[in-house]
């Protein structure tokens, strides 16, 4: 029969088990108090949770959250390693202080989540990637890269083309030709005006009309200065 003390171990297990992003398993044989002592004060400044367990209850604990996988990896003295923000930096702690301590503290495996089981060699790769912050910033450049390839293959014709006019006006400037860009506004507005004028029924018709009655009022006069002689003539006549 199970004692209390032992079922809010297993809870407590199983509670830490489903919260965790990772879980890191290592053998402690031949791990002295005082190596143990130095090992958990440096795992609780890397923000790691270290705790040695006994195996029939993480047994219980893992089946209890879904994870049995967790059971594959514990063999043995087993104490526990356990982060819940980046999984990288629990195995880097833990890789650390075995190379750094010369440790006999040894890696059995360990648990990303809900994955599958990672043997020893696959931490110790894990724990040799660099932090978040500069994955993200590699695989970002690496992003980058071909956006900035592209977008200078689709500007090489541009500036290419570019160029081209920039060395055509030094060109025309060298020589003399050039033309005020106003010049020539000028000058078209004003052919444009001729021809709108030669080529406009209204404004020829109102020409001709114009000529006509300046004939008409001519002749008039002309009629009337004669008859105003005849008229002298006749009275000298009469008389």
């Amino acid at each position: 029969m199970p004692t209390q003390e032992k079922i809010d171990r297993v809870a407590t297990l199983q509670d830490k088990l489903e919260r965790c992003s990772i879980a890191v398993t290592t053998n402690y044989t031949g791990i002295t108090v005082n190596e143990m002592i130095d090992l958990r004060r440096q795992m609780r400044a890397a923000g790691v949770e270290f705790t040695v367990v006994k195996n029939t209850l993480m047994y219980l604990a893992s089946e209890a959250a879904q994870r049995p996988q967790v059971k594959d990896i514990v063999q043995g003295p087993t104490a526990v390693a356990l982060g819940y923000d980046d999984p990288l930096n629990v195995a880097k702690a833990v890789s650390n202080y075995i190379r750094n301590a010369r440790s006999s503290l040894t890696i059995q495996g360990a648990v990303l989540g809900d994955g599958p089981v990672m043997q020893a060699p696959e931490v110790v790769r894990l724990a040799s990637l660099p932090p978040k912050p500069e994955l993200l910033a590699t695989l970002l450049g690496q992003l980058q890269a071909p956006l900035s390839r592209l977008a200078a293959v689709l500007n090489g014709p541009l500036q290419n083309f570019d160029g081209l006019i920039q060395a055509r006006i030094r060109q025309l400037e060298a020589a003399g030709e050039a033309i005020p860009a106003e010049t020539v506004d000028s000058s078209d507005s004003g052919r444009s005006n001729a021809t709108n004028e030669a080529t406009d029924p209204d404004h020829t018709n109102g020409a001709t009309e114009s000529g006509d009655t300046s004939d008409g009022i001519g002749s008039s006069e002309i009629i009337e200065t004669s008859d105003s002689d005849e008229v002298g003539e006749s009275d000298e006549t009469s008389e």
